[in-house]
């Protein structure tokens, strides 16, 4: 029970940390750590089985990741059912059933994904088709149709695979999705064509898409930002400029666009508290200046930000920038004053380098994980067809991968 209750825990921190501020070698670990409470599972056997169903009535995604994991690992798809039919009446769970056929291996979802995509069920044709783009694997996009799936819901799972997968057959199927009644699908209709290599009307979507609400703006603007030439991707960073709630957007905006010119705009505003750290990240993003190995950080006790030990203090959120360091302004400074004449202004810069197939390698293999992410796009659209590297995978399998792009 102690091996569920763990795998539970372990899958939300691990969720929490694939978009952190660590490395692929520190998600190694984590990683190592969370297979050997599956190991302990994999020992148990069936006796497993009823515990995680025990377990399953937190209605957790961790303990539906758990158990399915043993679904599949015993090849048991009447199990896999169940927890189906579970997800059905809990949807907080599906992210765990899906990240779960994400985990496992591709040779242990043989016999299992086919039936998924055959069913006439909306949430069991969804991971099927979630479960294939996570392996990079097409599920029938063009052959079975489902690009013009009938439900929202699964139709727009088939979008984003396009992009995933790097189908770039499916790019006339996708040019008509701006049309699309849902926007969901509108939006990443669009997200995948621009990293199949349509930079026109699908681009010009997607810059829309960045700024309106709904659950593909984080990733629409990353897209957009990286997509543009950099003078098309500053002149949009100074219309969001004149929205004063955007400021946190501008920031992460001006490193996804890497041009060195914004360096000296984010030193100033290290001085700012409330955009410290995420103005270090981009600085970080474009320059490749690590703040904390090179030294160049402040006392974070100086700064009082997120929860605290007051009782009193009624605010419980917390800090989305809780992993960054806090840059010092007057040593970034320093730093940026003696090493700034090799960055070009009007370059676009992927963590200290013109941006390079060599360099987008690099860092997946080197750096953080939202620095991984902007490479693993940057890959994308130097060659459309290019499958967009899972920067979230089990880390074994991302190390084995870049081994092969390498």
């Amino acid at each position: 029970m102690q091996h569920i209750e763990d795998v539970a825990v372990l899958h939300a921190q691990r969720t929490v940390l694939s978009g952190e501020h660590v490395t692929l070698s520190y998600l190694r670990r984590f990683d190592d750590r969370l297979a050997a409470h599956l190991d302990g599972l994999n020992v148990m056997g069936e006796a497993a089985w009823p515990l995680c169903q025990q377990e399953l009535e937190m209605g957790t995604a961790g303990a539906m990741f758990a158990a399915a994991i043993r679904a599949v690992s015993d090849r048991r798809l009447d199990r896999l059912e169940e927890l189906c039919a579970l997800a059905e009446t809990l949807p907080e769970t599906q992210a765990g059933l899906i990240s779960a056929l994400g985990w496992v291996e591709l040779a242990m979802l043989r016999g299992l994904v086919v039936p998924l995509l055959g069913s006439s069920d909306v949430l069991r044709r969804t991971l099927g088709i979630a479960a294939s783009a996570l392996h990079r694997l097409d599920p029938g996009l063009l052959s079975a149709r489902r690009l013009e799936d009938p439900e929202p819901v699964a139709r727009a799972r088939a979008l984003r695979t396009a992009g995933e997968i790097g189908k770039v057959e499916s790019l006339s199927a996708l040019a008509n999705t701006i049309n699309d009644e849902d926007p969901v699908c509108q939006a990443w209709g669009a997200w995948s064509a621009v990293l199949l290599g349509n930079r026109q009307a699908a681009l010009e979507f997607l810059k829309a898409a960045a700024f309106a609400d709904g659950p593909v703006q984080p990733r629409a603007f990353q897209l957009a930002m990286l997509a543009l030439p950099v003078p098309d991707a500053d002149a949009l960073l100074q219309t969001i400029a004149r929205d004063p709630a955007k400021r946190r957007v501008l920031v992460q905006g001006a490193g996804l666009i890497g041009d060195p010119a914004y360096v000296p705009w984010l030193i100033e505003l290290m001085a700012d508290d409330a955009l410290a750290r995420v103005a270090g990240e981009a600085f970080h993003l474009i320059t490749g200046a690590d703040l904390a190995l090179l030294d160049l950080e402040r006392n974070a006790a100086e700064a009082a930000t997120g929860p605290n030990d007051d009782p009193e203090d009624e605010n419980v959120t917390m800090d989305e920038d809780d992993s960054l360091p806090w840059p010092d302004p007057r040593l970034v400074q320093a730093w940026w004053t003696q090493h700034g004449a090799r960055f070009a202004s009007g370059t676009r810069h992927l963590v200290g380098s013109p941006m390079t197939r060599h360099q987008c390698i690099d860092v997946l293999k080197n750096g953080y994980q939202r620095q991984r992410r902007a490479a693993a796009y940057h890959l994308c659209l130097l060659s459309p067809g290019t499958p967009l590297f899972e920067w979230r995978a089990p880390a074994w399998r991302q190390q084995r991968e870049l081994a092969q792009l390498s």
